[in-house]
């Protein structure tokens, strides 16, 4: 069955860096996009990144272009989302994502557990 497993949250200082993962297995991996997402308390569910199946092509929301950097090693079958300049705003728990087509016009998301990101000093 699908599975994806993030890893690499925790606490960090304002200023600071963190990289996630996340783990990929029951499809064919390098065959979709990907995405990171991100929820705050109280906050609606954010896209944060997104990747094409190949890696080529990225984007970013605006919050946080220039500091994050989504990118991914299909041999590997993982996801990755490298932090930078992590201010408290991006505190949140934060997911992988793909989708497939399921049926006309409708899509079939599937989610992680979360990794949970805190930036505090």
């Amino acid at each position: 069955q699908v599975q994806l497993v993030e890893s690499g949250g925790g606490l960090v200082q304002p200023g600071g860096s963190l990289k996630l993962s996340c783990a990929a297995s029951g499809f064919t991996f390098s065959h979709v996009a990907m995405s990171w997402y991100r929820q705050a308390p109280g906050k609606e569910l954010e896209l944060v990144a997104g990747i094409d199946k190949t890696g080529d092509n990225t984007n970013y929301a605006d919050s946080v272009k220039g500091r994050f950097t989504i990118s991914r090693d299909n041999a590997k079958n993982t996801l990755y989302l490298q932090m930078d300049s992590l201010n408290p705003e991006d505190t949140a728990l934060y997911y992988c994502n793909f989708r497939t087509p399921w049926g006309p016009g409708h899509w079939k998301d599937y989610w992680g557990q979360g990794t949970q990101v805190t930036v505090n000093s």
